[in-house]
C-alpha cells in the first residue's frame, strides 16, 4: 500500500469520528493558504524583528484554549485519522495515559530512571565562548546565550525521556512488543536502549537512505539487541519509515506498542510525547530561575516533527513575555521550491498525516511531496499539530536553516564550545547566529541542544572533504 492510500484510509476511517473537517486535506492555493478562518504562518509574521513583543499579534482566545481538548485537538489541528482496526488500540493508550502516569508508584519508577539511568537534571550551560563571539561581532553588544544540554542524556539526546516514559507504560498495558520509527537513529537508539534495559522485544522500522547516513546508529540498535528492518520504498527516510511502522501496528495491535518519537500522529500521541519530554522545560525554568533570577526572554529549538521543542516549550506557553523560536530544515532553499526543503511550518499547508491533520508539505492534488535536509532527523514533510496551532495562534514563531548555514554553525558549536552538535541541533545554532546579531545586550537566550553529533560526522567529513 502506497503511503498516499494509507493517508486517505486513515482519513476516511475516522473523519466522522474526530474531526468536523469536510475534507482530508486543504488543497494549495498559494505559498501560505490555509482553511477558512485562519491566516496561517504569514511570513510577515515568520520574518519579523528579533525582539519584537508577542502579544500585539497573539489570538485574543488563546489563553482559552485547552492544549488538546478532548478530542485530541489543538484547536483545528490533530485528531484521530487511522485504520478502524486501531481505534481499540488508541482508545486502550488515551485510558491508560489518562491514569497511569499519575500513580504513585508511576511517578517514582520514572523520576528514578531519569535520574539514574538517563542521567537527568541536564544541565543549563553559559555558553561563553559563543556568547563573546555574537557580542564581538556587533560592537561588544550581544544576548547571553545559555544551552540546556540534552545531549548529555544517555544515550546522547533528548529522545530516551519519552522512551522511557512510553515503555513503562507500555509494560503495565501488558505489550510485551515494541515497534518505533527512526529518522536520525536517536529515537531508536533511545527505544532499544530502553527495551534492553526493561526485556522487551524491539523493533526499528528505518529507511534505507537514512541507514546510509546513519551507519553507527544503525550498528547500536542491534548491538542493543532491535530489529531494524530497512524500509526502501518512497524516498527511504523517516516518512515512509513511520508509515511501514503502522502498517506493523495495524497487523500486530494486541501485543505491540508503538513508540512514536515525535508529537505527531494520532491522539494521545502529541499530547503523550510532548508530556514526557516536558521535564526539559520544567528543569529550564527552575534553573534560569536560578542563574538568572527570571525567565529567559527566548526558548530556540529545531524542529522536525517537533519533540524536543514542544519539550522546552510547553512549561512556558502562558508565559507570554517568553519568545518560543522553532528552527526547521531550508535544506537548499525555500525559494528552490518543492523538494529542496523540510519547511513544513514555513511553507506548508493543512492536511493528514499519519494520523494526525496539521501542516505538511503537500501539492494541490493533497499529495506528499517530499522534503530535503542535510539532517536525517528534519528530513519529514509534517509536523506536530501543536506546533502547527502555536504557529497559528501567533504564540510561536517558526525560522528555517538551510543546510550549508547548519553545517557553518555545526563547525563554530564545536570549536567555540568543545560540543560536537547534532545536525538537527546545528540549525537551531544557526539561527541564533543569524539572529543574535539583532538582539539587544543581556538579552537571555535558551537554546535545547538536543543530540550530540557523533552520528553525523560522517554526513559532515563528507560535505567538507574529508574521506574517513
Amino acid at each position: 500500500m502506497s503511503a498516499a492510500t494509507m493517508n486517505a484510509k486513515m482519513s476516511a476511517a475516522s473523519r466522522m469520528r474526530s474531526s468536523p473537517m469536510r475534507s482530508s486535506h486543504t488543497p494549495s492555493k498559494g505559498r501560505h493558504s490555509s482553511t477558512s478562518g485562519s491566516q496561517g504562518l504569514m511570513s510577515s509574521f515568520v520574518l519579523r524583528a528579533a525582539t519584537e513583543p508577542r502579544t500585539e499579534s497573539l489570538d485574543a482566545s488563546f489563553t482559552s484554549l485547552p492544549r488538546p481538548d478532548p478530542t485530541g485537538r489543538f484547536g483545528k489541528f490533530g485528531g484521530k485519522y487511522v485504520p478502524e482496526t486501531l481505534i481499540p488500540a488508541l482508545l486502550e493508550l488515551e485510558e491508560a495515559y489518562a491514569t497511569l502516569p499519575h500513580t504513585a508508584d508511576f511517578k517514582e519508577e520514572l523520576d528514578v530512571v531519569l535520574r539514574d539511568y538517563v542521567g537527568r537534571a541536564t544541565p543549563l550551560y553559559f555558553a561563553e565562548r559563543l556568547t563573546q563571539h555574537l557580542k564581538d561581532e556587533n560592537g561588544g553588544k550581544g544576548p547571553n546565550i545559555y544551552l540546556k544540554r540534552e545531549d548529555l542524556n544517555h544515550t546522547g539526546a533528548h529522545k530516551i525521556n519519552n522512551a522511557v516514559g512510553q515503555v513503562l507504560l507500555a509494560k503495565r498495558m501488558g505489550k510485551q512488543r515494541i515497534i518505533a520509527e527512526t529518522g536520525a537513529g536517536q529515537h531508536g537508539v533511545a527505544t532499544a536502549t530502553v527495551c534492553a534495559r526493561f526485556g522487551l522485544k524491539c523493533v526499528i522500522y528505518m529507511g534505507a537512505k537514512d541507514m546510509e547516513r546513519q551507519k553507527l546508529n544503525v550498528f547500536r540498535m542491534k548491538l542493543l539487541g532491535a530489529e531494524v528492518c530497512p524500509v526502501e520504498f518512497g524516498t527511504a527516510t523517516l516518512k515512509d519509515a513511520t508509515s511501514q511502522a503502522i502498517r506493523d501496528w495495524v497487523t500486530n495491535v494486541e501485543d505491540t506498542h508503538y513508540i512514536i518519537g515525535s508529537v505527531a500522529g494520532p491522539h494521545p500521541y502529541p499530547m503523550m510525547v510532548r508530556d514526557f519530554h516536558g521535564c526539559i522545560g520544567r528543569e529550564t525554568r527552575e534553573q534560569a530561575m536560578e542563574k538568572l533570577g527570571k525567565l529567559p526572554d527566548c526558548l530556540v529549538a529545531c524542529i522536525g516533527g517537533g519533540s524536543n521543542a514542544m519539550g522546552l516549550f510547553h512549561d512556558f506557553v502562558d508565559d507570554l513575555d517568553v519568545r518560543l523560536v522553532g528552527v526547521e530544515a531550508a535544506g537548499f532553499g525555500v525559494d528552490q521550491g518543492a523538494g529542496r526543503h523540510a519547511a513544513t511550518l514555513t511553507e506548508g499547508t493543512p492536511g493528514v498525516l499519519h494520523g494526525s491533520y496539521s501542516l505538511l508539505l503537500q501539492d494541490g492534488d493533497g499529495q506528499v511531496i517530499e522534503p530535503h535536509s542535510i539532517s536525517a532527523g528534519l528530513d519529514y514533510p509534517g509536523v506536530g499539530p501543536e506546533h502547527a496551532f502555536l504557529g497559528d495562534m501567533k504564540r510561536a514563531e517558526y525560522h528555517a536553516v538551510t543546510d550549508a548555514e547548519a553545517l557553518e554553525a555545526f563547525e563554530i558549536a564545536s570549536k567555540l564550545e568543545g560540543i560536537i552538535p547534532a545536525l538537527e541541533t546545528s540549525h537551531a545554532f544557526a539561527w541564533i547566529l543569524k539572529a543574535g546579531k539583532d538582539m539587544p545586550d543581556g538579552y537571555n537566550v535558551v537554546m535545547n541542544c538536543s543530540g550530540r553529533g557523533d552520528k553525523d560526522v560522517f554526513t559532515v567529513a563528507k560535505e567538507f572533504g574529508f574521506d574517513l
